[in-house]
């Protein structure tokens, strides 16, 4: 199972689709990192504030993050997930607005720091810098409209299952149990990403775990029959 991009530099090291540094020229790309400085987090550090002002971007070079935003009565949905070779706080840089979502490490993160006024100064001058940010947003969004209309469809359960599948493909490692989500995510942020209450996560998983489906600990999940998975989020029954 894949384990996730590992390096942020290397041109083969990427799925050419999804990571911004992977999009650049190698010389735009080193060109661009050279602007920033380094920083280091540590797992559950919060690397952005929902609803602060924008000073900077992140280029992600190790490490996983989730991407999450706040509603006024208090519901949190997870957004997404970014690791390395991704571009975090451009929308606010860009815009001159409040960040509109939360990120936090979910291990320990290795990034580049780039202040907003040199980041927007270098887009100015590197156009093919520019389109490449700009493909990414209209990739994002493509992918944000097609996930909405696709748990429109779903069932609770089915879109449970289909997110479950998603991070065996992604952040799967095969272990002698079953295959280990590399990525540790609380039951209320499964119910955040798919749109339900922390309440039902917990009765599915709960059913998965007496099927021998899933084996659970403590933000830890390891994925015994991917195929019940397949069938529940593909048919809506098993």
């Amino acid at each position: 199972m894949a384990a996730g991009r590992t390096r942020a530099w290397d041109d083969d090291g990427f799925d050419d689709a999804v990571p911004f540094l992977a999009r650049l020229e190698k010389e735009d790309r080193l060109a661009l990192l050279a602007l920033g400085r380094p920083l280091r987090y540590g797992a559950r550090a919060v690397l952005m504030h929902q609803a602060e002002p924008s000073a900077h971007v992140l280029l992600v070079l190790h490490g996983w993050t989730k991407v999450t935003a706040a509603a006024a009565n208090g519901y949190e949905a997870l957004l997404a997930l970014r690791g390395p070779g991704d571009i975090l706080g451009e929308g606010a840089a860009l815009s001159g607005r409040h960040r509109s979502a939360t990120v936090t490490a979910l291990e320990p993160v290795q990034a580049v720091v780039i202040d907003q006024k040199r980041f927007t100064a270098f887009l100015a001058e590197n156009a093919r810098v520019a389109l490449q940010l700009l493909s990414l947003s209209t990739d994002r969004q493509r992918t944000t409209d097609h996930r909405r209309l696709q748990w429109a469809a779903l069932s609770v359960r089915e879109r449970i299952a289909v997110l479950l599948l998603e991070l065996v493909r992604t952040h799967g490692h095969r272990t002698d149990e079953g295959i280990e989500l590399t990525i540790g995510l609380s039951q209320h942020e499964f119910a955040g990403s798919v749109g339900s209450s922390r309440e039902a996560v917990a009765r599915f998983l709960a059913e998965l775990r007496t099927r021998e489906v899933v084996a659970t600990r403590r933000r830890r999940i390891v994925v015994l029959r991917p195929d019940v998975l397949r069938r529940i989020g593909g048919e809506g029954t098993v």
